[in-house]
């Protein structure tokens, strides 16, 4: 949701129409407070079930929704920090977030610590947590308010059910893709889990590896996001062209360097979080795999910005859809029935991120070309 709303805010802009991205930001923010009570809920009745179906009992599983329970309560601060944040980016600002990240970091440690030595257990952790994302989002509505859209600081509030249907209409694209995301994670961990905890813990390990390994990667996606919603706005396609290209090329050169990061010290990142000598193995071979992905996930997340930023989000949820549910569903279900190599798991997950990457620029391109020419 807050994806789409630096798509609507930047195309506000990008057309100089700034009291309609002031009155789309308004909305959101109080469409965000919907959404966080709402994702409250929702979290507390299911998060038992999920953690059960996982495999967690006992103390584990008390131990478990101690903390997601807390983190749940706290959604607001999550879910609004996002919201602002999106707001920012639109206006081209992607330093606060940068800076209140880098003090909550630090922070979390030290929370972390405190509560912990404290008595307050994994409550403490969770604690923490909350208490850095609402600081986060305190902050960034400080800069916020600073910006040339909100400086005025006068409340222009006029609920507008028109935004609130174009945001969950642009929203639940990005949405999807990331809920596909998150059950696409459970999906795999599911048949992972078949091949022994010593799989499941490598996949854990290897998928944070991953994730940072992909950090510069999100981080160009977001910026493209921003330029070409306030390009297309303005009409200034060659623009929006020119910004895919360049955001490929450095996504090409961050690939070569991550692909030998995780293809040639898989053992060394692995070492950093376990000692078992299957786990660092199974994880290795993981990260081997994974390497070559790198630049298709560029690919992914460049293009699914182009989409968004030109206000032709729908696409992505289906292809999310296949790429993180139906396609692994199919194919592991059959390679996990009739063979027992994990690393066919992997591979199965990397011919669906491949062949995802190759249609998503197919199907992106020809939606620019066809706005382009709607316009001449």
């Amino acid at each position: 949701m807050s994806e789409a709303l630096t798509a609507m805010v930047g195309n506000a802009l990008g057309r100089g129409e700034k009291e309609l991205a002031k009155h789309r930001s308004n909305n959101a923010f109080v469409f965000a407070l919907i959404l966080s009570v709402f994702m409250t809920i929702i979290g507390l009745l299911s998060t038992s079930y999920l953690m059960s179906l996982l495999g967690a009992q006992g103390e584990y599983l008390e131990s478990s929704l101690r903390y997601i329970d807390t983190i749940l309560y706290g959604s607001v601060f999550f879910i609004g920090s996002m919201f602002v944040n999106s707001v920012l980016n639109a206006q081209g600002d992607m330093v606060s977030f940068r800076n209140i990240l880098i003090f909550t970091f630090v922070l979390n440690i030290f929370l972390d610590y405190t509560f912990v030595k404290l008595g307050f257990g994994i409550k403490g952790i969770a604690y923490s947590t909350v208490i850095s994302e609402a600081i986060t989002m305190f902050y960034l509505l400080y800069k916020l308010f600073k910006t040339e859209l909100f400086k005025d600081k006068i409340c222009t509030l006029k609920i507008d059910s028109v935004v609130h249907i174009k945001l969950v209409k642009e929203g639940i694209p990005p949405t999807a893709n990331m809920l596909f995301m998150s059950l696409g994670i459970f999906i795999i961990t599911y048949y992972a889990s078949e091949f022994g905890e010593e799989v499941v813990a490598a996949l854990g390990i290897g998928m944070r590896v991953e994730q940072l390994a992909l950090m510069p990667i999100i981080g160009l996606n977001v910026a493209v996001l921003t330029i070409i919603s306030q390009n297309s706005g303005a009409l200034q396609y060659e623009r929006i062209r020119e910004v895919v290209k360049v955001a490929l090329k450095y996504c090409f050169y961050l690939s070569v360097v991550t692909f030998g990061a995780l293809f040639f010290f898989g053992t060394f990142w692995m070492q950093l979080f376990s000692g078992d000598m299957k786990v660092i193995s199974e994880g290795v071979t993981f990260l081997k795999v994974e390497a070559f992905l790198i630049f298709p996930f560029s690919m992914i997340f460049i293009y699914v910005a182009l989409l968004q930023g030109i206000e032709k989000p729908k696409f992505i949820f289906y292809i999310s859809l296949v790429r993180q549910i139906l396609f692994p569903l199919l194919l592991l279900e059959i390679v996990t029935l009739f063979y027992h190599d994990v690393l066919l798991v992997w591979l199965i997950i990397a011919l669906s991120v491949i062949l995802s990457a190759v249609i998503l620029w197919r199907y992106a391109i020809h939606e620019l070309d066809k706005k382009e020419s709607s316009v001449k």
